[in-house]
C-alpha cells in the first residue's frame, strides 16, 4: 500500500488562491469544498490510507519560543474561517483529520510519515506538500514529498538538488537562511548559497568550525564575515534550528485508522451545507 498524508492547509491556500478565488460568484466556502473534492480525487487515483493534518489555530508552542512566530493575524479571513468548515467536511467525507492545536499540520504529518515508514506494509509514504519544512522527513524514495501542482514526486536526492543539502540538514539550513513565511529570519548574510555550502560539507551547525581558516568550503566567498556572524549570533541559530525541526511527538494513530471506508450519513448534510451535491455524488461513487 501507498499512504498519503496531505497538509490541509496548505491545500486549503492552495484551493482559495485558485478555483475559488476565479470564480467570483463562487459558494463561501468553496475553497474548503475543493479540498475535500482533490482529497477524494487522491482515491480516484487510487489511494487507500490517507489522513490529513491542518492548523486548527495557527499559533502553537513555537510561538512561545520565538516572540515573532507566525501568527494568525495577518491571515485572510476568508482562509481562516473555511478552516473549521475544511476539517468537519473532510471527517465527514470519510477521512481522517488531525487538527492542530498545541502542535502544527507539519508536525502531525512527519509523525504519521515516521509511523508509515516503519509499517512493512507501506511500500511508499507521500507526503502531499511543496512546504519545504517536510523535507526533512523525506528518506530516499520511501518517504517523498508529492507536490500536486506540479506533479512532482520529491526524493532524497530531490531535496538535495533542491536546497543543496540532504534531509538531515534541512533544520540547520533554515536556522541559518530563516523562513519569512513562518516569522524567522535566519542570520544576516547567510543566503541560501552560503548555508548549502557549509551545511553540504558540515551537515549541522554544531560542526562547522569557529575559525574560517578551517572551513573545507571551496569557492565560498566573504567566509570570515560568514564565521563572525555565526559565531556571534550561534545561540538564534539553534534557536531557529530548534523552531524549524518537527516534532513528532503528536498523536496521529496507526497506518490502519487512515484506511478511506467511504462518507459517513453526516456528509449528505454537510454538502448540503456547501450547496454542492456533485461532491455528495462524487464520494458516493468511490466508495461503490
Amino acid at each position: 500500500m501507498r499512504v498519503h498524508l496531505v497538509d490541509g492547509t496548505y491545500e486549503l491556500f492552495r484551493q482559495h488562491f485558485g478555483t475559488a478565488s476565479r470564480h467570483r460568484d463562487s459558494h463561501p466556502h468553496a475553497a474548503a469544498a475543493g479540498v475535500v473534492a482533490s482529497t477524494l480525487a487522491l482515491i480516484e487515483d487510487g489511494a487507500t490510507h490517507v489522513g490529513v493534518a491542518s492548523d486548527h489555530v495557527i499559533e502553537s508552542f513555537r510561538n512561545a519560543l520565538y516572540p515573532g512566530y507566525k501568527t494568525g493575524e495577518d491571515m485572510d479571513p476568508d482562509i481562516k474561517e473555511q478552516i473549521p468548515v475544511m476539517e468537519r467536511a473532510l471527517a465527514a467525507a470519510g477521512f481522517t483529520v488531525w487538527p492542530m492545536i498545541e502542535f502544527e499540520a507539519d508536525d502531525a504529518l512527519g509523525a504519521a510519515a515516521r509511523i508509515a515508514g516503519s509499517d512493512q506494509r507501506v511500500e511508499q509514504v507521500l507526503i502531499v506538500t511543496a512546504d519545504k519544512d517536510l523535507g526533512q522527513c523525506v528518506e530516499g524514495d520511501r518517504i517523498v514529498q508529492f507536490d500536486r501542482r506540479n506533479r512532482l514526486v520529491i526524493d532524497e536526492a530531490g531535496v538535495t538538488e533542491k536546497f543543496g543539502v540532504g534531509p538531515a540538514s534541512i533544520p540547520d539550513y533554515l536556522g541559518l537562511v530563516g523562513d519569512s513565511a513562518d516569522g524567522f529570519p535566519g542570520l544576516p548574510g547567510w543566503g541560501a548559497k552560503s548555508s548549502s555550502a557549509v551545511l553540504a560539507r558540515y551537515e549541522h551547525l554544531e560542526n562547522i568550525p569557529a575559525a574560517p581558516g578551517q572551513w573545507d568550503v571551496p569557492g565560498l566567498r566573504g567566509a570570515a564575515k560568514l564565521a563572525a556572524t555565526l559565531q556571534a549570533q550561534f545561540d538564534d541559530a539553534l534557536l531557529f534550528r530548534q523552531i524549524a525541526t518537527l516534532d513528532y511527538d503528536v498523536e496521529v494513530g496507526s497506518v490502519d485508522d487512515w484506511q478511506w471506508g467511504g462518507p459517513t450519513a453526516d456528509f449528505a448534510t454537510i454538502c448540503g451545507e456547501l450547496d454542492n451535491p456533485e461532491l455528495l455524488a462524487y464520494a458516493e461513487r468511490l466508495a461503490r
